[in-house]
């Protein structure tokens, strides 16, 4: 039987509502629950955890509950994304910048938006991590490897004979918490028309020549992650001073568009500026612990280098010794020291006795495993694709220094004891080992 309704009886007439108000009761998506999961990995115990649980329940939340992803929190309330965001600016001292899901992803970015593309070249230091190079082919380039100098740093006077026609971008990176020597880096790239990446996963902080590392190229990557100096999860940032290259950035990190807010869908404001791209968004959550992150990198810098000039300040220097050259002694970060004992079987002897003694270091293997730091080991590079750059010997400095050297960690929660007690037993080792020779190379 068809029952049939006058449109007198519609709602939009006056009638009664079909649906007036739920009876259901609405539960947060993300409630109580997930809040203590996340307490639970910062290792609090079991009494700990009920005390927690007892202080908060679903009713305090307000709505739907929280959510960790960057735009779809309410609004005009600042998200943790644009609160980090505005962190970083402050900090770096730059005009843009943007967090990112990972430092990997704001390399792949920082290449898209500078020309990198099938049939280009990016150059490349022959040390540093393999996701720079991994970067360079997800932008469709090839990268092409330049040899260090004694810093450690790509050498400066060898990346001119790298360039080709093809050659879009140098990317020099910042290893291991020093600097590279950018004056004349900046020089060559300007000279050929070429852009600069900075790579500062390693080095985030440090500073040359008063200068932040990251802000004196074209645009500077970041890994903010639990692996780096500052970061508690997976997490990176690219910044710059250049409106059209932070778009084209943004758009390759969050291809759906909402970095173009209420343009979102609409016809792009200028050539290039809207293209295919990926998703490398910080989440909300991420951004809330590296938010807290970036402020506490002063005082990790800080506490670093004061560490660093007071135990190698004690040291002597000899004559079988050569330690790590530094662009900036001031600029570093100093978490790290290297040194290129006179060969590898003087290596050993120190790596052994400074074991002994409790200082530790180590020194590469006869028969190593690959390294991803090295160029001729990035297996995802080498066993996929070739250029004379990934050879042996191909970069004579970078093969010599990362065979034989001795490498050790210094760390920031040293007490001015602990420095010195440090730099005693590397002096008792090296007086042991070594010639003492006033006009050697400084250790800082």
């Amino acid at each position: 039987m068809t029952t049939t309704i006058s449109t007198e009886e519609l709602a939009i007439h006056g009638g009664p509502k079909a649906f007036e108000a739920m009876t259901g009761k609405e539960l947060p998506k993300i409630d109580t629950e997930e809040f203590l999961s996340i307490a639970t990995r910062f290792g609090f115990n079991d009494q700990a955890l009920g005390r927690i649980a007892d202080a908060i329940s679903n009713e305090d939340m307000e709505g739907n509950g929280p959510n960790f992803a960057r735009f779809a929190c309410p609004r005009p309330k600042a998200t943790m994304g644009e609160k980090f965001d505005q962190r970083a600016c402050e900090i770096m001292g730059v005009k843009f910048a943007r967090g990112t899901s990972s430092g990997t992803g704001a390399l792949h970015a920082a290449m898209i938006a500078v020309g990198v593309q099938a049939g280009t070249e990016v150059i490349l230091p022959a040390l540093g991590f393999v996701a720079t190079a991994m970067a360079v082919r997800l932008a469709g380039g090839k990268p092409v490897f330049c040899d260090v100098d004694a810093s450690l740093q790509i050498d400066p006077a060898k990346i001119e004979a790298c360039i080709t026609p093809q050659t879009v971008a140098v990317a020099p990176t910042h290893y291991m918490g020093r600097v590279c020597d950018m004056d004349p880096i900046l020089a060559v790239a300007k000279k050929h028309g070429i852009k600069v990446i900075e790579d500062c996963a390693q080095s985030p902080g440090a500073q040359y020549k008063g200068q932040c590392v990251g802000t004196m190229g074209d645009v500077g990557c970041f890994s903010i992650s639990c692996y780096k100096i500052i970061g508690g999860g997976e997490g990176g940032m690219f910044i710059t001073n250049d409106e059209r290259t932070f778009e084209r950035a943004c758009q390759l990190a969050e291809a759906g568009g909402l970095w173009r807010g209420a343009k979102r869908f609409h016809q792009p404001d200028y050539e290039g500026q809207v293209f295919w791209g990926s998703n490398y968004r910080m989440s909300e959550l991420e951004a809330a612990v590296d938010f807290v992150q970036l402020g506490k990198l002063k005082d990790v810098v800080g506490r670093s280098r004061k560490v660093a000039h007071r135990v190698l300040g004690q040291l002597k220097t000899y004559k079988e010794i050569t330690p790590q050259a530094s662009n900036d002694a001031q600029g570093d970060i100093g978490y790290g020291l290297r040194y290129l004992p006179q060969n590898k079987a003087l290596a050993e002897k120190l790596t052994q006795a400074l074991g002994a003694e409790g200082v530790g270091g180590s020194v590469r293997s006869e028969n190593p495993t690959p390294d991803w730091h090295l160029y001729r080991e990035m297996l995802p590079i080498t066993l996929n694709d070739s250029h004379p750059s990934y050879e042996k010997g191909a970069c004579p400095v970078t093969d010599h220094w990362f065979g034989n050297m001795l490498t050790m960690g210094l760390c920031q929660w040293w007490s001015e004891e602990d420095c010195d007690r440090v730099a005693a037993g590397m002096t008792k080792v090296f007086d042991a080992y070594c010639t003492e020779d006033p006009q050697g190379a400084a250790w800082i």
